[in-house]
């Protein structure tokens, strides 16, 4: 630093109790003539300078993360759109977290419509499942809820990767692995509406799909109320008198 610059930096640290990394974050910011006064607040802590110097350094408008309710990973997020001339407005919102924002930039990246899932109450999974459900051209619409956990987006989404009617089982009050067996039970191209219906469990829904698989008469064991062993006893009994 010359002597103006360590006058400024003199006066800065002598208001705050600065850290060690602190005081790093702001002589960095005066070795390169930035606008330090953006940053050099005891309210910020090393990391966050860190995102606002880097941000000033490449030019950026830091106004829009430059403020203590962030941290440094949501500012992180926020300036890599902003080095990309994404419109940051979208994520650039506190009640997203860091993976939330980030679900959101890199949908943006690729210019999808991130209205779909641009919305706190999705998770950083779910995001994850609508965002590549776009990619795909699927028809997210099927799955973009809130009530469906990212477990059970999943399974409507590969559903609809495989040209599946996920009709049949997109619904949040099925478990997802009872979605699973019903998706099986489609790819197996068995008569799924037998079995589709939350009064059975995916144990159940198993031994179902796998006797609709061998042709087997399930009407005998199609009961809710039979415990799973049950019905495979009796499923391996019609398959014997096959």
């Amino acid at each position: 630093m010359d002597e103006e610059q360590q006058l400024i930096y003199n006066e800065i640290i002598s208001k705050y109790n600065f850290n060690l990394w602190q005081k790093a974050e702001i002589q960095l910011g005066l070795e390169k003539e930035l606008n330090i006064s953006i940053y050099a607040k005891s309210e910020f802590n090393d990391e966050q300078m860190c995102q606002i110097r880097l941000g000033l350094e490449g030019r950026l408008d830091v106004n829009w993360y430059a403020k203590p309710e962030y941290n440094e990973y949501q500012m992180r997020e926020i300036r890599k759109g902003l080095e990309k001339s994404l419109d940051v407005n979208v994520y650039a919102k506190p009640e997203f977290n860091a993976d939330q924002m980030e679900e959101i930039r890199l949908g943006l990246e690729k210019s999808l419509e991130v209205k779909w899932y641009a919305n706190p109450q999705f998770d950083e999974f779910q995001m994850w499942q609508i965002r590549n459900g776009l990619i795909l051209d699927l028809d997210v619409s099927l799955y973009a809820d809130p009530g469906f956990e990212w477990s059970k987006m999943q399974q409507i989404r590969e559903g609809l990767i495989d040209g599946l009617d996920v009709s049949y089982y997109a619904n949040i009050e099925l478990s997802w692995k009872q979605m699973e067996e019903i998706r099986r039970g489609l790819e197996n191209k068995v008569e799924v509406s037998v079995y589709a219906s939350p009064e059975f469990d995916a144990w159940h829904m198993f031994q179902i799909r796998e006797g609709l698989k061998k042709g087997l008469n399930v009407e005998s064991y199609l009961n809710p109320s039979i415990n799973w062993k049950e019905m495979k006893s009796i499923r391996l009994e019609l398959e014997g008198n096959k």
